[in-house]
């Protein structure tokens, strides 16, 4: 499962807000066993969300995520932009005005349906709205060629939850059966340079896929002693062997960390 995120906001290019909503997405999909290709980052700007939605449906993603964008402020702006990209129109959806009223009326909110907030029920056309219990804006789904696309809120809270509703179950069936299993190292006295080469001989000698390799510096202990990070995670379809690759491969690299003369913490 080939999956991409979108996000859209200008808040998010300016330091205001960290992406935390990209980097959720990016962890429950790779815990599940997909593969987030590209994050892309965008303004609240017609053209440049448009542009972003043509250049991912063309990469052939099995999903394209789209965050934020779904309010009834004039700079809400997404469901337009991917209309202008996939040549869709947007129009009043009966079945969306049905799901602000249920949030509405979930939440004891007491809110005429004004036009402002109306504009929350306009989506392209030949699409699905997803009930936002949450919130207010529907989430919402459309197929682009190959590519399914989910545009969720910005607002965290109400995103993982229609992703963990509606968009996990599919990339689990996607992916079928899938196991990981991880270890990592506080390593002190080696360097990422001192231990590249016996990492480079074990990733070399597994499929991409099987294994993730990675070292991640610390800094240093006592403003002296280098420290560094090893990330090791194991994945397949049989638990079974990815508990035994795991197991060996963590073997050698503890092999070398003390061969090189460093220390695990």
């Amino acid at each position: 499962m080939i999956i991409e995120v979108l996000s859209v906001g200008n808040e998010l290019l300016s330091g205001i807000t960290l992406n935390s909503n990209a980097h959720w997405l990016a962890g429950q999909i790779a815990t599940a066993g997909g593969i987030v290709k590209r994050v892309t980052v965008v303004r609240d700007e017609l053209v440049e969300i448009s542009a972003a939605v043509q250049e991912s449906v063309a990469r052939k993603p099995d999903i394209l995520i789209t965050t934020g964008g779904l309010g009834a402020t004039y700079d809400d702006l997404t469901l337009e932009g991917v209309a202008l990209a996939l040549g869709k129109k947007i129009a009043l959806d009966d079945r969306a005005v049905e799901m602000l009223r249920k949030s509405y009326a979930v939440r004891k909110l007491d809110y005429e349906l004004t036009e402002a907030r109306l504009e929350m029920a306009k989506i392209p056309e030949g699409s699905t709205p997803i009930q936002n219990l949450l919130g207010s804006a529907p989430g919402v789904f459309l197929q682009a060629r190959e590519t399914k696309i989910f545009c969720l809120q910005g607002v965290p809270g109400e995103m993982k939850a229609i992703f963990e509703k509606h968009i996990m179950p599919i990339v689990k069936k996607g992916v079928g059966r899938f196991a990981a299993q991880e270890v990592n190292y506080s390593v002190r006295g080696v360097t990422e340079a001192m231990i590249a080469p016996a990492l480079a001989d074990i990733v070399g000698s597994h499929s991409r896929d099987a294994i993730y390799l990675k070292t991640h510096p610390r800094g240093y202990y006592r403003k002296v002693t280098p420290q560094i990070r090893i990330q090791l995670i194991s994945r397949g379809n049989d638990r079974k062997e990815v508990k035994k690759r795991l197991y060996a491969i963590a073997k050698t690299i503890e092999k070398e960390v003390a061969r090189l003369g460093g220390k695990i913490c």
